[in-house]
């Protein structure tokens, strides 16, 4: 049996591109939660939260929320809030072994329901998401900066409600956009209280920006938190110029995931080197195996969405397979 140790180190390892900020002078911030900042301008309109950290390795988002704070932005209306999720993870980060610090305990994208808030359990990770629910229950509109392990085109994780999806295609980026429900080991902070209610008029989006440690990854995340505010209105686009990748906006492509595929066992396996929005022409086509069990397409024209083994273990969600939408 194989270990993830072995695992990873078969895997591609990729450069460090990208200078880790210092975040430690934002500890402080003005919420009462270490490592929030928000600006209030004292005019009506909507509470706008863009968030980095959620994995602790995922250093685009912290760049971008860091090159935020420091331009000083204001809101025109409303208010803004600016934080770094799992600032333990990050602090602990080692680039010998860039994959080990997603999480400590476990994952904090994965806590986001009243069940695990109340219930007995205690990790570094709930515990922090136990700090942070109060702000992000006040949140209108949020964006959550992530990251990914392979490199791959950017994607915009919309949830599965059309006022998710009509929000992605408001915001315009970036060229792929997933409509997904979420993974079923844990609820995200993407699908929390109102943002995962149709009735709610809250809304929430989750930018994949790239590969960790790209420069390209910086310079969507910073684009795409850019756009964000520009959307929700409580930044004027000229406050953000610098920060705005010039160039024609590419049309938007959308894919409805219609099934995780999780592991059951430790010698999952891909068929082929995917990384991430492969077209599978046939149905059928065996794209894994996971100990002795084949894992076939469902459908022709299946796409692969996000695969890797960086955090393989049983009951991980280790790629998804989607349909093309654009003719929805």
């Amino acid at each position: 049996m194989n270990t993830l140790e072995q695992i990873r180190a078969k895997l591609q390892v990729y450069p460090m591109e990208v200078k880790f900020p210092d975040i430690r002078r934002w500890q402080h911030g003005n919420t009462g939660v270490d490592y929030v900042h928000a600006f209030d301008s004292g005019l009506a309109g909507p509470h706008v939260m863009i968030m980095a950290l959620t994995h602790g390795n995922e250093v685009s988002g912290a760049i971008a929320v860091d090159k935020l704070l420091r331009a000083e932005l204001r809101p025109l209306k409303g208010r803004i809030t600016l934080g770094f999720a799992n600032v333990e993870a990050y602090h602990r980060f080692d680039s010998k072994n860039p994959d080990a610090t997603r999480f400590i305990d476990e994952d904090l994208n994965r806590v986001w329901s009243p069940s695990r808030f109340d219930s007995c359990d205690d990790t570094l990770e709930l515990r922090r998401a136990r700090e942070l629910r109060p702000i992000i229950d006040s949140v209108d509109f949020l964006l959550d900066l992530h990251s990914m392990h392979e490199e791959a085109p950017p994607l915009l994780l919309s949830g599965p409600l059309q006022k998710g999806i009509r929000f992605a295609e408001e915001t315009g980026i970036p060229e792929h956009v997933i409509v997904d429900v979420g993974h079923p080991n844990g609820k995200r902070m993407r699908d929390y209280g109102g943002f995962g209610d149709a009735a709610s008029s809250k809304n929430a989006l989750l930018i994949e920006t790239g590969q960790h440690f790209s420069l390209q990854s910086q310079d969507v995340a910073l684009d795409a938190a850019s756009r964000f505010l520009i959307k929700t209105g409580v930044v004027a686009a000229t406050k953000l110029d610098n920060f705005l990748t010039p160039g024609k906006i590419l049309s938007q492509h959308f894919f409805q995931v219609t099934q995780p595929i999780v592991a059951d066992t430790i010698d999952f396996e891909f068929t082929q080197d995917f990384r991430g929005l492969e077209l599978i022409e046939h149905a059928g086509t065996v794209i894994a195996r996971d100990g002795g069990r084949e894992i076939f397409t469902p459908y022709d024209n299946c796409v692969i969405i996000m695969p890797s083994l960086r955090h393989l273990a049983p009951g991980v969600t280790v790629m998804r397979l989607a349909k093309v939408l654009d003719d929805r």
